[in-house]
């Protein structure tokens, strides 16, 4: 039995957003348009000339195309935004206070998330893929873990600077904007980065010390409209 075009179904799809992964990718067929996150740190490739890579951590829109060659993907179809506020409404959603409690994010933000789908295993130099230099930098197996988001209109997210893991987000529906603060303050933006539907932010916004520590700016994400975005999660394994 042939090893290609694996589809794993995601427990986040549903009549708002069909979700899977395909690893091993060859001549993979996408009807209609389709949202393609790599996950992987190899370039994907559409079956068009000029081949132009979808490079790590990235996203692009591909319509009524053929995926030519990737080692891991996720593919999301959105099949329903009116209102895509009623995703919430599916398993697995909840509201984040009771994921993460009452004491660690506050219940009149109105951010909803998920269940969360751990996806397999990625390896590579963590160092330089997030842009660093280390002479004891070594490919490393890193853990994939997915899952969406949602919010409403005008929702600032929470401002945080804490992850032990590299982050990635990819908007699936709506216009938000990941952004970047000194402090914790709303007045301390420094960087906003749009987000429109089938963009990923291919620059995680970590550093990353010696003893492979993650270090984060102060950042959120905010929305502009109602807002579906996948965030990719690596976390070491080894």
């Amino acid at each position: 039995m042939s090893s290609r075009n694996r589809i794993t179904p995601l427990p986040f799809s549903g009549r708002h957003v069909e979700a899977r992964v395909v690893t091993d990718v060859r001549d993979f067929p996408l009807t209609g348009r389709v949202i393609v996150v790599n996950l992987d740190t190899t370039p994907a490739y559409l079956a068009r000339l000029p081949r132009t890579p979808i490079p790590a951590f990235s996203s692009t829109i591909a319509v009524d195309s053929t995926l030519a060659q990737a080692k891991a993907v996720v593919l999301l179809q959105v099949l329903d935004e009116q209102p895509v506020s009623g995703i919430t409404d599916e398993p697995g959603w909840q509201h984040f206070t009771d994921i993460a409690g009452p004491d660690a994010f506050p219940r009149t933000t109105p951010l909803y998330r998920s269940a969360r789908a751990e996806v397999g295993t990625v390896r590579f130099d963590p160092h330089a893929a997030l842009g660093a230099t280390h002479p004891g930098s070594r490919p490393r197996d890193f853990t994939v873990r997915l899952m969406l988001w949602y919010c409403p209109p005008d929702t600032a997210c929470g401002i945080h600077n804490r992850h032990d893991f590299i982050e990635t987000h990819a908007q699936v529906v709506g216009h938000g904007r990941m952004q970047k603060f000194a402090d914790q303050e709303p007045a301390s933006l420094y960087e906003d980065v749009l987000m429109s539907p089938g963009y990923a932010t291919p620059v995680p916004f970590c550093g990353i010390g010696p003893d492979t520590t993650f270090t984060y700016p102060w950042h959120q994400y905010k929305a502009d409209t109602d807002c579906v975005w996948l965030a990719v999660e690596y976390h070491l394994a080894d």
